[in-house]
């Protein structure tokens, strides 16, 4: 496809076609309202290969030797949006609730994206946790938002959210190329690790147990069943006693699940 011509259009048998890939890949399901907004951000992928249309494309997606470029669509195509204390009310929740005790703490954002749901619970617990042994674990099935995570550097306009005093306490300020960017400080860094997880696949042996897992803004584009499995694996990590959070939009209800709901979108598991 020449620079400079219009993106083809996606007609509805190509993206039922992209639509099952992305959720075999992830679980998300993508929304046939967000059709042309799929095609514009396939449209430099088309450009690359030197396609006409996304017939083509789909061609070169079914190649066995194109799973980085299966890849490539889910992180493109999947929603990503994030920011520090997105949803802010639970994160005053969780101070409170961490602040009573002094066990050690173990935190996981189980679907980060580019890392700042991460770090403001790391920021949270620094503040709040009485046990100097805590640590925070941020997963996301994109290797680039992972990477984007583990460098911690973001837009200055998301420290609009901080609370007082905590952008100059935890992060640096950009100079040079990075002007107008900010940096999580190496500290806080160093309290955070990243893993590669498909939440539809079996949870990794190794992972161990949380005390509290944020899960928030991703069930609502998985299926009944998938959303379920999703749940059910996670409260497999997480101990009697801990938190399970879903975005304020979410809602798990009908599930047999070993939880009481103890505020909006958080829940206890009870055994």
């Amino acid at each position: 496809m020449p620079a400079g011509k219009r993106v083809p259009a996606l007609n509805e048998r190509q993206f039922l076609e992209l639509q099952s890939l992305v959720e075999r890949a992830c679980g998300v399901i993508l929304l046939p309202a967000r059709q042309a907004v799929i095609a514009a951000r396939l449209a430099r992928r088309l450009r690359h290969f030197q396609l006409p249309g996304f017939s083509q494309y789909l061609h070169v997606l079914a190649q066995p030797d194109q799973s980085a470029e299966r890849q490539r669509v889910v992180e493109l195509l999947v929603p990503k949006e994030t920011y520090f204390f997105r949803e802010h009310p639970h994160f005053e929740f969780l101070a409170d609730w961490l602040s009573k005790s002094a066990a050690p703490v173990r935190l996981w954002s189980a679907a980060c994206s580019s890392g700042e749901e991460a770090y403001s619970l790391a920021m949270i617990a620094s503040e709040t946790v009485r046990s100097e042994n805590w640590s925070v674990l941020g997963s996301d099935i994109s290797p680039l938002m992972l990477k984007l995570a583990r460098e911690g550097i973001y837009d200055i306009a998301q420290a609009r959210y901080f609370p007082p005093g905590w952008l100059q306490r935890y992060c640096q300020y950009g100079i040079g190329a990075t002007v107008g960017r900010l940096q999580v400080q190496a500290a806080l860094r160093e309290r955070v690790s990243w893993r590669q997880i498909n939440l539809l696949q079996p949870m990794p042996d190794d992972l161990g147990v949380f005390d509290v897992i944020f899960l928030r803004n991703l069930l609502s584009y998985f299926s009944q069943d998938d959303k379920q499995l999703v749940v059910q694996r996670l409260l497999t990590r997480l101990r009697p006693g801990g938190l399970l959070l879903i975005g304020h939009s979410e809602n798990i209800h009908g599930f047999d699940l070993p939880i009481r709901l103890i505020l909006p979108s958080v829940f206890e598991r009870l055994c």
